[in-house]
């Protein structure tokens, strides 16, 4: 078996009491050629309080060749081709399949320091969002929610094969731009459409918006955040 590899990553609590004992959890993962630290204005946007402490975790993606940038290497989370001359795309299955294995490593982390799955956001943008579908669906203990912004759903054809019994009702927020010409919307709908396909729950927002995040969206979230984390 493969040693999950080490990665970088910085994490900060939220709450009334800095030193208290979190009761829920949110990792975030970020878009292609980013790093951990891409999303930590947004997440200091949104107000938990009524939730409690919360602890976020931003993780670092490797740093790897990416085809589709002329080889260059930067911080990815699975490699990405071009599309082939009849527009198909072709996934790096054996690059989300070890970053896989990460995101699970970093959803066991939070268990082991007392936040359960239950209790446990994924949340993703773009390439984060891919990694986020991929990882959460498969994860084997359900998590409190999936979070899946600007991006798409990656091996799709084995999603409902592989998809764990245990996160089929979890809920998912997608968002998506209208005017997103890096991922286009066509692909997020088209992610939409599989999971619901399948019975998953998913609460779907578009925005006036390209490849990005925007207030409208943070606000949407920000609520949705507080429903499916709200103290039992």
């Amino acid at each position: 078996m493969t040693a999950t590899p080490a990665i970088e990553l910085i994490e900060y609590l939220t709450g009334d009491d800095a030193g208290a004992t979190p009761v829920a959890s949110i990792v975030v993962l970020h878009g292609l050629g980013a790093d951990g630290r891409d999303f930590v204005p947004i997440a200091q946007e949104l107000d938990l309080h009524a939730v409690g402490p919360v602890r976020w975790v931003f993780p670092s993606a490797p740093v790897r060749p990416v085809t589709l940038n002329g080889g260059y290497p930067m911080r990815a989370w699975y490699d990405i081709y071009p599309p082939g001359a009849d527009g198909t795309r072709r996934d790096d299955e054996a690059g989300l399949r070890e970053s896989q294995a990460i995101v699970q490593h970093l959803l066991d982390r939070e268990a082991g320091r007392g936040v359960a799955p239950a209790r446990t956001v994924l949340m993703g943008f773009s390439q984060g969002c891919a990694m986020t579908l991929l990882a959460g669906l498969r994860a084997p203990q359900r998590l409190a929610g999936l979070v899946a912004l600007s991006g798409y759903l990656p091996l799709a054809a084995a999603t409902a094969a592989e998809r764990h019994p245990a996160n089929r009702d979890t809920p998912v927020f997608m968002a998506h731009g209208d005017f997103d010409d890096i991922v286009v919307p066509a692909r997020g709908e088209a992610a939409r459409d599989a999971l619901l396909a399948l019975g998953q729950p998913v609460q779907w927002h578009p925005y006036p918006m390209d490849h990005s995040v925007c207030l409208e969206e943070v606000r949407d979230l920000n609520a949705w955040l507080l429903t499916v984390l709200a103290p039992d």
